[in-house]
């Protein structure tokens, strides 16, 4: 008979192995069994082996991060009662939400009988043999000054708040406090960003990295998530960060850095005063895309990036067409677009393409970078929101470097440069101020 504990060769094993084995199991184990995190558990979700102090899992959304964090701290209370455990998520609604009552947290995993009871009130929860958790905030680092614990789990520690320097302060507070038994460890979990905080710990000693991307979890995962992850974020820089796990580091000198525009990020958009659409037509048919941004102006004085409406390989006809109809679909009050790639003959093809409203025909006079930076500076300033995750045109944003040439993706930054045109018109231009929009 295979002893219970050892269990590498469950991979390789046939059905009528398994069987077996679970044939000659006392009752106990059989009744475990479901519940083992080891045998269900890709070893990529398992803690690695060595003498480390810190365990930076950074994978792409879905990889099994949340399970595995859980499963690693279940693990500890049922068998250390002295364990005192920090559970520290971006902010208490989400270490409660996602770590605790999540479909993959505390309260979800593990033997019904063996689960942990939660006192929301006194954000703890406690195991039958005397281990305990608590829930902390990363956004309130002072909270983590006093608290001794005995291991950790940081969850998606890259979204942590870094205004202010918080998410490091939140972080050196639990580590200076982490002083209780024999061997006091950490498990951070996170989708990768080029922060402060994780770019350090990449760079510090006895931290073991797990890597891996949101397709390493397709078994667990819907089909049409997996399709539609893969068709509208694959080969994207936004994809290879959040789909594949892989750091993507910020172009020394650009103007937009993945976190900026993280920071900048709106589920909804309130309602708007004024909506333009900004284009930045093709200089060919076969060549690059035809760049097509809707942005409004809120009441506020804030800008809101509302769509990417933008065509590859379209000829004069077919992207006027889509101007005009994301004009009506947004029931926009002006479309501006760029004439220097044919000046008359843009305003020509947009109004054949039977587009009735205002038409504001715009030539640069400066580079696209040079253009780009004051609006570059509306973001720093907090004064323009994006409603949703644009990749393709938020890669671009990224690729435009201040004094420098374009280093992004493509040939042009066609998106980038009509969102410039868009919220120059919007912010920077004589019709900037709001105004009563009727609709």
């Amino acid at each position: 008979m295979r002893e219970p504990g050892h269990l590498d060769w469950l991979p390789e094993a046939s059905t009528d192995e398994i069987e077996d084995y679970l044939h000659e199991l006392p009752r106990e184990h059989r009744r475990e069994w479901p519940w083992d995190w080891r045998v269900w558990a890709r070893p990529a979700q398992l803690p690695p082996a060595g003498d480390w102090r810190i365990w930076l899992v950074m994978a792409g959304r879905g990889f099994g991060k949340t399970r595995a964090g859980a499963e690693w701290v279940s693990a500890l209370a049922e068998g250390n009662p002295d364990a005192r455990i920090a559970l520290v998520g971006a902010n208490l609604g989400e270490a409660r939400s996602v770590m605790v009552e999540g479909e993959s947290g505390l309260l979800s995993i593990g033997a019904p009988w063996r689960r942990p009871v939660f006192e929301p009130s006194l954000r703890r929860l406690t195991w039958s043999g005397g281990a305990q958790a608590t829930l902390y905030s990363a956004a309130e680092p002072e909270a983590l000054r006093g608290p001794q614990h005995s291991h950790a789990w940081c969850d998606e520690i890259a979204k942590w708040d870094n205004a202010s320097g918080r998410a490091v302060a939140a972080w050196d507070n639990l580590m200076m406090g982490l002083r209780l038994g024999t061997d006091p460890r950490v498990l951070a979990s996170t989708t990768p960003r080029a922060v402060p905080l994780l770019t350090r710990l990449l760079g510090e000693d006895r931290v073991a990295v797990t890597k891996g991307s949101t397709f390493d979890n397709s078994a667990n995962l819907p089909d049409r998530f997996v399709e539609t992850m893969r068709a509208t974020y694959g080969g994207t820089l936004l994809g290879r960060q959040e789909l594949d796990g892989e750091m993507i580091a910020d172009i020394e000198g650009a103007l937009w850095t993945r976190a900026l525009l993280e920071s900048c990020r709106e589920d909804a958009a309130p309602d708007m005063v004024r909506v333009v659409v900004a284009v930045d037509p093709p200089a060919s048919a076969g060549g690059d895309a035809c760049g097509i941004v809707v942005a409004g102006l809120a009441a506020d004085g804030t800008a809101h990036v509302l769509a990417d409406a933008s065509i590859a390989n379209a000829g004069p006809e077919r992207w006027a067409r889509t101007v005009a109809a994301t004009a009506e679909a947004w029931q926009a009050d002006r479309v501006v677009a760029e004439a220097n790639q044919g000046g008359a003959m843009v305003g020509a093809v947009l109004r054949a393409a039977q587009l009735s409203l205002p038409l504001r025909l715009v030539h640069a006079s400066r580079g696209k970078t040079a253009r780009a930076e004051p609006v570059a500076a509306l973001y720093e300033a907090g004064r323009v929101r994006h409603t949703g995750t644009f990749p393709a045109l938020e890669d671009e944003l990224c690729g435009l470097v201040a004094g420098g040439s374009y280093q992004g993706p493509g040939r042009s930054p066609d998106r980038a440069d009509a969102l410039v045109w868009a919220l120059t018109e919007l912010m920077l231009g004589k019709a900037a101020e709001p105004r009563v929009r009727i609709t």
